[in-house]
C-alpha cells in the first residue's frame, strides 16, 4: 500500500502539481516585468504572495502561523529566519502579513526569467563573495526600508542539512544595526520535512508552521549579544512548535 501511495503521489507531482506550478511562475514573473513600473507595488507584492501560496497549495501543504499580534503595519522590520529548505521561501512570501523585499544571494538572479522579475521586484542580490559588492547591496536594501516596507534575511546563509540552526553570519544583521530597525525572529518548523536539502521530490502532506516572535530592538544594543539573542529566540520558536 505504501508504495502504490508513493507512486501516485509522484504521477500527481510531475502531471500535475509541477506543471501548474511552472504555469504560475512563469505568470506572476510576466506580471512584476510587464508592471512594475507603472502599478502599485502593493499589487506586485499581492501576487507573488498568491504565487508563492499556490505551490503549497498545489503541494498539499497546510500552513499555520502564530505572532502576526506582534507587528505594527506602519514600521520597518529586518526579519531573521531559520532557513531549512526550499519551503522555507513559499511559506515566509505566502503567509508574513507584510511587503518586505527578500535579501537574497547573487546566484539566484541567474534563474531564467524569475531572477530578472525578482530584480524588477526590489529584491536585493548579495555576493557574499565580494566584500564590496555585499556592501553596495546593503547600502541598496536600506534605501527600501520606509513606509512599512521591511527585509527577510536566512543569516545562516544556506539550507540545513541536519535540521538543526546553524551559526548566524554578523554580517546579514547590518541593515538593522545601520538604520536602528527592530529585529523579528522567524521560527519554521515543518520546511524540511517538505523537502530536505538536496531533493528533488516534494512530499505531500506536510504540515508547516511559522512563528512571527516578537520585535527585538536593536538601539543602543551591542552586535555579536542581539545577533546571538535573536539566534536563540529562533530556536526557542521552533521547539515550542515541535
Amino acid at each position: 500500500m505504501r508504495y502504490i501511495v508513493k507512486f501516485l503521489s509522484a504521477i500527481y507531482e510531475l502531471v500535475i502539481a509541477l506543471p501548474l506550478f511552472i504555469c504560475t511562475t512563469t505568470f506572476c514573473a510576466l506580471f512584476t516585468l510587464v508592471t512594475i513600473h507603472w502599478s502599485d507595488s502593493k499589487w506586485v507584492h499581492a501576487v507573488q504572495v498568491w504565487w508563492a501560496r499556490s505551490f503549497c497549495r498545489l503541494f498539499l501543504c497546510r500552513v499555520t502561523i502564530d505572532g502576526q499580534q506582534n507587528l505594527d503595519k506602519n514600521q520597518s522590520y529586518v526579519f531573521v529566519s531559520n532557513h531549512q529548505s526550499l519551503a522555507d521561501v513559499f511559506v515566509v512570501y505566502g503567509w508574513l502579513p507584510v511587503n518586505f523585499k527578500w535579501i537574497m544571494k547573487k546566484e539566484l538572479r541567474k534563474i531564467p526569467l524569475v531572477g530578472v522579475a525578482c530584480e524588477a521586484a526590489g529584491h536585493i542580490f548579495l555576493d557574499r563573495k565580494s566584500r564590496a559588492s555585499a556592501i553596495k547591496s546593503i547600502r541598496a536594501a536600506e534605501k527600501t526600508l520606509q513606509n512599512g516596507i521591511s527585509v527577510v534575511i536566512f543569516p545562516e546563509g544556506t539550507r540545513t542539512e541536519t535540521g538543526e540552526v546553524g551559526r548566524f553570519k554578523r554580517g546579514a544583521f547590518q541593515i538593522a544595526f545601520d538604520l536602528e530597525l527592530p529585529m523579528v525572529p522567524l521560527s519554521l518548523s515543518g520546511c524540511r520535512d517538505v523537502q530536505k536539502k538536496g531533493e528533488v521530490i516534494v512530499n505531500l502532506f506536510k504540515h508547516v508552521h511559522m512563528h512571527i516572535g516578537e520585535p527585538v530592538q536593536t538601539k543602543g544594543a551591542e552586535q555579536d549579544i542581539t545577533i546571538e539573542q535573536i539566534r536563540e529566540k529562533v530556536i526557542e520558536g521552533i521547539r515550542e512548535n515541535k
